[in-house]
């Protein structure tokens, strides 16, 4: 019995790919495939921000482009930066400062960003505290040196991280007394994001003597409803516009009239 032709030889019979093939062009099609629905599944709140800022930002999300778009490219104003991290990796002031002339204070306690601050962003001024409820503590703080962005108080939330955080310590401080020895009057933006603490900073700031124009709150499923409190309580609203661009994150605004 002859052997078969090349065009009677069945499907199963054509080299076939190992495993780790299968493997990686499956990943690279279910991250092509991401890219695509998040491309076309865009808030239109987002999409006009973006077409309107251009897609190039300094910020992890869209912070960048709704400070921007509430302050219509406000120049020369004050800022501070709770958790601020890198001076300019995933940041949320560093276009304010390099852009538009703005001033402000980075609030970060992994010290080790301070010198890029130095060299880096003249017209801020870091400070290496732990922003809590309560001062001149030295509170735990949980670090994975791969992913410093994701570094808190709570330790069970950086394990989902990833595993084997490094425990260091730092000294707390309340926004209250951190602004009354720095001498703050005047806030126009507040950004506060710090995995989870956001409660316990807010718990010592006296948002009715200081009424920052614009506060960006990281507000994750766990403590977003004590945030909503907070700011109800002290005549503040979130700003409608900007919850479908941004998920992640809560921008708040003082009522018009609120004494």
């Amino acid at each position: 019995m002859s052997a078969p032709s090349h065009r009677s030889r069945r499907w199963w019979s054509r080299p076939r790919f190992d495993t780790l093939e299968l493997v990686l062009v499956g990943l690279l099609v279910s991250v092509g495939a991401m890219g695509f629905l998040r491309h076309y599944t865009l808030s239109d709140e987002l999409r006009e921000l973006r077409a309107r800022y251009g897609s190039a930002r300094f910020s992890e999300g869209p912070e960048e482009w709704v400070i921007r778009d509430f302050f219509a490219d406000r120049r020369g104003g004050f800022f501070v930066d709770i958790g601020a991290n890198h001076y300019k990796d995933y940041s949320k002031t560093y276009f304010l400062e390099s852009r538009l002339g703005w001033s402000g204070l980075a609030v970060e306690p992994q010290q080790k960003f301070g010198a890029d601050y130095s060299t880096y962003r003249p017209r801020t001024k870091f400070l290496p505290f732990f922003i809590s409820d309560a001062s001149n503590e030295q509170a735990k703080m949980y670090v994975l040196w791969w992913n410093t962005t994701v570094t808190s108080g709570d330790r069970a939330f950086v394990e989902r991280h990833g595993p084997n955080p490094e425990e260091v310590s730092a000294t707390t401080i309340t926004l209250n007394d951190l602004f009354a020895v720095e001498r703050v009057e005047r806030i126009d933006f507040l950004s506060i994001d710090i995995e989870l603490w956001e409660p316990k900073a807010l718990a010592g700031f006296d948002i009715d003597r200081y009424r920052p124009e614009l506060v960006c709150i990281e507000a994750l499923p766990a403590v977003r409803q004590s945030i909503l409190d907070y700011f109800a309580r002290h005549g503040y609203v979130a700003i409608g516009k900007y919850l479908r661009a941004d998920e992640q994150n809560l921008y708040f605004a003082r009522l018009r009239g609120v004494q």
